[in-house]
């Protein structure tokens, strides 16, 4: 029987927070591992979502790692094939394509709490061994289609937007478009036109900024090619702005008044109809449900062949679809967009920890980590975009680099133990943070709005954005305290990192000195020669 392939780090997914761990890795000196990925070409949510109008919500100066500035962005919020084309640039760039395995998709990750080490069952049969996996899904890579009673009998063509069938031509059909949400609000202005018939099931009415997107000019591109401080200024700017924003919604809602109004007047100077406007007015306040931004969105909603159905998709009669308020209408196609499986990752039931549970059993009751990193009984494990990571209002990459720093540092403090060892974070960390979190969520915007969003899990419990500013994450995120974690040696010993009678770290409470600072050859701090990204 041939020996099972081990590596040092096994990354699964090629997104952002995968290739960004491979960078880091390499970075870091790290040449021993692999980067799992289920499909058969590189990009994450940005291979996987390719539905007309398909863009995104945050600048792309702002939307790019750091350490990877692209100084030729086309426009001010870049497309979806200038996305994808950046990360493949990332990948050849920083010479990943050698650890990247497509097509191998994780079906199960169990501990093997003797030897300290993941054992990985991939699709196809392939088995690998790593002594740590860092688990970079992401929360936007599972479609959720709901549940709709005679939706299997539908005679037409269904399909969810994360999953768009390029081959069906919409011109002249009649479509359905089931949700109101980021995807659907640039795909209703992309099809519209082409339509025959756009009926929009709407449950909640969203809020809609003015996009302010351009072209970025060619002078612009050759001043940031040339003076790359230019792009760092441009990137600084942006994130500067969004820090600033912060406290409104994680504060102080009610200041939020004067952005509601801008959006009802975004509405008003397309939508001239009383009854529609009403329908498309929302009744909680804006930011409780994420902020989206279109110019084109109400205009293509004024347009004769557009019905916005004011109630959610609840039955299929054949080529009949009936909204929840009785209303009905025949359509050709179905297209859902509704979101993702984002507080329960379907990755938490691949992953089988020291007591033989999933992640999933050991989050039935919500989603909850350690810094939004690691859990309590999965040792040498790690999430990039974890739970209470995510952002109302800024760019996602700040949080994956500041965990790419943890990341780091993790490994590092591995280093620095020695011999055959993991981390396994303590129970009590986990709580404290948690618990800190959530006391923080009660007066955010997310939580006191008045709405229900994708935000919030099955028990009304917020276990997905971070309720602080993105430079605070990456003060918490800097360096790894093993007073948070056991470590375990072979056989099952442990022991407490940084000694049985030290008080975890909340959030708000500041950096300590890591147990491996103390010890790493020299004096010097294990995680002091991280040179931190600054949040530019």
């Amino acid at each position: 029987m041939a020996q099972q392939e081990h590596v040092r780090v096994a990354v699964i997914g090629t997104g952002f927070g995968g290739l960004g761990a491979a960078v880091r890795l390499r970075r870091e000196g790290i040449t021993d591992f692999v980067v799992l990925e289920r499909a058969d070409s590189v990009g994450g949510a940005w291979r996987d979502n390719s539905y007309p109008g398909c863009a995104c919500d945050v600048p792309s100066h702002l939307y790019s790692f750091s350490f990877a500035p692209n100084p030729d962005w086309p426009r001010t919020f870049s497309g979806q094939e200038h996305i994808r084309a950046y990360l493949e640039g990332v990948a050849d760039t920083f010479g990943l394509r050698p650890h990247i395995r497509l097509n191998h998709e994780v079906k199960l990750m169990s501990w093997d709490k003797e030897n300290l080490y993941w054992v990985i069952e991939c699709a196809g049969g392939t088995t690998l061994r790593a002594d740590v996996v860092v688990s970079a899904t992401g929360p936007l890579s599972d479609p959720k289609t709901p549940d709709i009673p005679g939706l299997d009998s539908f005679p037409g063509k269904v399909f969810h937007s994360a999953r768009w069938d390029h081959d069906y031509d919409l011109t002249g059909k009649r479509v359905a478009m089931v949700g109101t949400g980021a995807s659907a609000i640039q795909i209703v202005p992309a099809i519209q036109p082409k339509a025959g018939k756009l009926t929009l099931f709407q449950r909640t009415p969203p809020w809609v900024m003015p996009r302010m997107d351009r072209t970025i000019s060619k002078a612009e591109r050759a001043l940031h090619r040339a003076v790359p401080a230019t792009g760092t200024a441009r990137r600084g700017l942006l994130w500067g702005i969004r820090e600033l924003q912060v406290s409104a919604f994680t504060k102080h809602p009610d200041q939020l008044g004067l952005v509601e109004k801008i959006a009802k007047s975004n509405m008003a100077r397309a939508i001239k109809d009383p009854a529609l406007r009403a329908k498309l007015t929302p009744s909680y306040r804006i930011g409780c449900k994420r902020i989206l931004l279109s110019s084109t969105y109400y205009p293509a909603l004024a347009q004769p062949n557009v019905d916005v159905v004011a109630s959610g998709l609840s039955e299929v009669r054949g080529s009949t679809v009936v909204a929840a308020d009785g209303s009905e209408a025949e359509v050709d196609a179905i297209v859902f967009g509704t979101g993702f499986h984002v507080t329960d990752m379907p990755i938490a039931e691949r992953v089988v920890g020291v007591e033989g549970l999933t992640l999933a059993e050991t989050w039935k009751d919500g989603m909850n980590s350690l810094r939004g990193a690691t859990a309590a009984g999965y040792p040498n494990w790690m999430t990039i975009i974890g739970p209470n990571t995510g952002l109302g209002n800024s760019s996602m990459i700040l949080m994956i680099e500041s965990q790419l720093n943890y990341l780091a540092d993790y490994l590092r403090q591995l280093d620095v133990l020695g011999g055959r060892a993991a981390l396994d974070a303590r129970p009590d960390a986990v709580t404290a943070w948690n618990d800190r979190v959530q006391e923080r969520m009660k007066r955010t915007v997310w939580n006191t709005g008045g709405c229900t969003s994708w935000y919030l899990d099955a028990e009304g419990r917020n276990t997905t954005v971070w309720p602080g500013t993105t430079g605070e994450f990456r003060r918490q995120t800097r360096s790894v305290d093993l007073a948070e974690y056991d470590v375990v040696r072979a056989g099952g010993a442990r022991r407490l990192g940084g000694g049985a009678g030290q008080v975890p770290v909340q959030p708000g409470r500041g950096d300590r000195e890591t147990v491996a600072a103390r010890t790493a050859p020299g004096g010097r701090a294990a995680g002091g020669s991280v040179a931190e990204e600054t949040a530019r």
